[in-house]
């Protein structure tokens, strides 16, 4: 008995996502979906990216949304949740929970650009003043 399929993706599964979230709410096919991963750079053969569409329909991340022939396919999950939930796994898996350790690790590879420190304040004065508002029983001060 073989084990189960891991519902984490890999790393071309994940390409084939971001091709998909490229498109926004719009349905594609597999033909498409190559063509566009060739248009990044990404070359695969049709039945290698038809293959990843089927494993990702498997493992729920992407929707079939007609019957008949040519098939097509949209993400059933957002590149939000996605991120969000891959992140997490990383901070607990990685880090042991500590969003601190993350963070140190993301500045020691790399520094800020302004735009990118502009965006974390911004980031940081929403938090405190959320902390606050709650502080306050969901009231501003």
């Amino acid at each position: 008995m073989g084990r189960p399929p891991a519902k984490e993706l890999t790393e071309r599964e994940l390409q084939v996502m971001h091709a998909f979230w490229s498109r926004g709410e719009k349905p594609a096919t597999v033909a498409e979906v190559r063509d566009d991963l060739a248009a990044t750079g990404l070359d695969l053969a049709y039945t290698t990216v038809a293959t990843l569409v089927r494993i990702l329909t498997d493992k729920e991340y992407l929707i079939q949304t007609n019957e008949d022939r040519p098939f097509f396919y949209r993400p059933s999950r957002s590149y939000e949740d996605v991120s969000r939930r891959m992140l997490g796994d990383v901070v607990d898996r990685v880090f042991r929970g500590s969003r601190e350790m993350l963070l140190v690790r993301l500045m020691e590879q790399k520094g800020l650009s302004s735009r990118e420190r502009e965006r974390l304040r911004e980031i940081l004065d929403e938090a405190e003043k959320n902390d606050i508002r709650k502080k306050n029983g969901g009231h501003s001060s």
